[in-house]
């Protein structure tokens, strides 16, 4: 179990994980070891997440979500497979914590009068700069 926060953890059933070859640094060896983790984690389905958490990592995931609602983190910032997999794993649960947070609900305000009035002021001022530039009107 993978606990993400105090009531969500997700199962490590759920998660499915895949060793590719790394680009980058680590010379021969980085052409013969997989050590890069793809971690597939079906967000759609997954029955450790509730209704608005599922919802909101699913818009948070952006491109890295599947049309079937399968998030996909690509690790290979290591040059080993274990730190490949714990940084996957992390970033999964960090994704699924931003998630997890309500989002404060908007209040609608109003203007002050004191800043209608400064609003209205620069405009005077503003138009009469403008004002300025025009050419000056002949007199008969």
């Amino acid at each position: 179990m993978i606990q993400v926060t105090r009531n969500i953890a997700i199962d490590e059933g759920e998660l499915r994980e895949e060793f590719v070859r790394a680009s980058g640094p680590g010379g021969q060896h980085v052409n013969k070891v997989a050590t890069a983790v793809k971690l597939r984690f079906d967000v759609a389905h997954s029955p450790s997440l509730p209704q608005d958490v599922r919802h909101r990592l699913m818009r948070l995931a952006g491109r890295r979500i599947t049309e079937e609602g399968e998030l996909v983190i690509d690790a290979r910032r290591f040059r080993s497979q274990e730190r490949n997999r714990q940084d996957a794993r992390e970033r999964l649960a960090a994704l699924v914590r931003k998630a997890a947070e309500r989002p404060k609900p908007r209040r609608k305000t109003h203007p002050t009068a004191a800043s209608k009035r400064r609003r209205l002021e620069e405009k005077r001022r503003r138009g009469a700069i403008k004002r300025s530039r025009e050419k000056p009107h002949e007199v008969p």
